[in-house]
């Protein structure tokens, strides 16, 4: 290995110098923006530390740059759509296809961080898929509360009050498909109720 796969990372740090002086930003604000502390984002500015994919993708959304734009990669010629992440009630959501005028299904990738957050389910119209593709995720659903390990998957109408976070503190990975006009994904697995409290 001649290190060529890791070249685009070495760009990250003055990118991120670079970025965050255009905008006035101190390093106490960056970090408060994403939850990645003031010594980390130094260290990464200074090419003293490299940055792991969840990094990336808080900087790239705080930002408001592509990650392609971010680590600097050359042009590719692919013709592919490539969308920024953006942060939603702390968790980065990755757009994984462009809204369609008038609607249609949206698809996200989402990572909910490893903090521990107080249910306030909420409700709107459309309706929701999810898939869990790492760690346990809690959804508290109508009077339900249930835990979605990875593998697992779970539809609802988001009219029924329904919020999700960790289950244990961890961070999740989630593959999100939502419409505002109801269509249904027609994917059903088996869902795992939350074991009782202080189990």
């Amino acid at each position: 290995m001649d290190g060529t796969a890791d070249r685009p990372l070495d760009s990250v740090g003055p990118r991120l110098r670079e970025l965050r002086r255009a905008r006035g930003a101190t390093l106490a604000a960056v970090a408060e923006a994403t939850g990645i502390s003031p010594s980390t984002l130094s260290r990464l500015e200074s090419g003293k530390r490299r940055p792991t994919l969840e990094m990336l993708l808080s900087l790239a959304g705080m930002f408001d740059v592509t990650l392609d734009g971010l680590v600097g990669a050359p042009p590719t010629g692919d013709p592919r759509i490539h969308l920024r992440p953006r942060t939603v009630d702390g968790m980065t959501v990755v757009p994984l296809n462009r809204r369609r005028p008038g609607g249609g299904i949206q698809v996200f990738k989402m990572l909910v961080p490893p903090t521990s957050r107080t249910p306030a389910p909420r409700t709107h119209e459309g309706f929701e898929w999810l898939y869990v593709i790492e760690g346990r995720l809690r959804l508290v659903l109508g009077d339900r509360d249930l835990v979605l390990a990875p593998g697992e998957a779970a539809e609802f109408d988001t009219r029924t009050p329904h919020w999700f976070g960790t289950a244990d503190g961890r961070a999740v990975e989630v593959l999100s498909m939502f419409s505002g006009q109801g269509e249904r994904a027609h994917l059903r697995t088996s869902r795992t109720d939350a074991p009782p409290r202080g189990a």
